[in-house]
């Protein structure tokens, strides 16, 4: 396993679409377990293919307290929307900014798991935003675009002096 660096807002790459995974293999169960070791590093609790510069649609998410119940989706979509939420959300790609973002309270899920079979789930609160949040990756979407255009150039500017101050 291998930590992956985690592309920064606004790098363009973020924006890239991710394509289906088209055979669950050895590679992509090594993308799966590098990512996972790279969320729990950061620290964080979802991350997708897209922010580590892998433009394929796998995601990795971990909810749990305890870091134990790693939860891979490959090739995810959303069947089904319900409730609003509203709550803040936060970023691996951009560190240290937070902001409220509305998403559905409730979504259920079809993807296929690291043997390749297809499965369904529901989920609820965090898990549900983090999916959703998670799944706007693969589609080239990242949370503060939710937000003001104002939010965002202010945004874009911190992490621009963060970035300055740290090189």
């Amino acid at each position: 396993m291998a930590l992956l660096p985690i592309l920064r807002y606004p790098d363009p790459r973020l924006h890239t679409r991710a394509t289906p995974v088209r055979e669950v293999n050895d590679e992509i169960r090594r993308l799966i377990a590098d990512m996972a070791e790279t969320m729990y590093e950061a620290p964080g609790i979802g991350l997708a293919a897209t922010q580590v510069d892998v433009h394929k649609r796998v995601v990795v998410i971990d909810v749990s307290e305890d870091k134990s119940e790693l939860l891979a989706l490959i090739n995810p979509e959303i069947l089904e929307r319900s409730g609003e939420h509203l709550g803040e959300e936060g970023c691996l790609s951009v560190p240290g900014i937070y902001d409220k973002v509305v998403r559905a309270e409730r979504v259920k899920v079809r993807a296929l798991n690291q043997k390749g079979e297809s499965f369904e789930m529901e989920a609820d609160g965090l898990l549900a935003v983090c999916i959703q949040h998670e799944l706007d990756h693969l589609e080239g979407k990242v949370f503060v675009e939710y937000l003001s255009q104002l939010k965002q150039t202010r945004i874009k500017g911190k992490l621009a002096k963060k970035a300055r101050i740290t090189a």
